[in-house]
């Protein structure tokens, strides 16, 4: 179907007046469609309306993908409509851990998947990094707040961050006061370990 096509599907069988353009924009993640009008373009697609989310990330995202309207995941959560909404609409989750493993469940999230949901991931990328970088065992109670893993798992993974993150930086120095290295080495290599270190923190989780 080409877009104009859909466009017609909207507006005879929705009532929506929606452009060709706007469905291209759509297509191409430059706009997203509310609520109604992704549940009216799953219709015109004949697919549901998860179908057309490739990679939820977002309370948003992941909500509408399992199917839930905002009243139904609201009263999962036990949170009023209103209180919830804020949260989705600003990207920011700050229920409480009851709340916070309710939300889990009924989205199907894993611990990654939460973070990245509820807005987390630089703030959790901000302690890594302090980790990394000084002592690791100061950050277990604040990155245990962020992210739901099992304390004992999260001592062992700070602990071998921070070992690997040292380590590399150990070898680096060593690499170029002998001068195998090229000069400005070190501080790529250490860059590029910070920058990631939030993908390496759940690769290093499922290790």
């Amino acid at each position: 179907m080409a877009p104009g096509h859909v466009a017609y599907g909207l507006g005879a069988q929705y009532g929506l007046r929606i452009s060709a353009e706007t469905v291209v924009g759509w297509e191409r993640g430059l706009a997203r469609p509310t609520d109604y009008e992704l549940t009216a373009l799953a219709g015109v697609l004949w697919c549901a309306p998860g179908e057309l989310l490739t990679d939820a990330r977002t309370l948003r995202e992941h909500r509408i993908a399992r199917e839930l309207t905002v009243d139904e995941l609201a009263g999962q959560v036990s949170m009023s409509v209103p209180s919830y909404l804020r949260m989705e609409e600003s990207g920011r989750w700050r229920g409480n851990e009851r709340q916070s493993a309710a939300l889990i469940e009924a989205l199907g999230l894993n611990a990654a998947g939460f973070v990245t949901a509820c807005g987390r991931d630089e703030e959790l990328a901000e302690l890594l990094r302090s980790s990394v970088t000084t002592r690791w065992q100061a950050y277990v109670r604040p990155v245990s707040k962020l992210a739901p893993v099992d304390r004992s798992l999260l001592q062992e993974m700070l602990e071998r961050l921070h070992s690997d993150y040292q380590a590399l930086m150990a070898s680096t120095l060593s690499w170029s006061s002998t001068g195998t290295e090229p000069a400005g080495a070190t501080g790529e290599a250490g860059r590029a370990f910070l920058a990631g270190i939030v993908e390496r923190f759940w690769e290093t989780a499922e290790a």
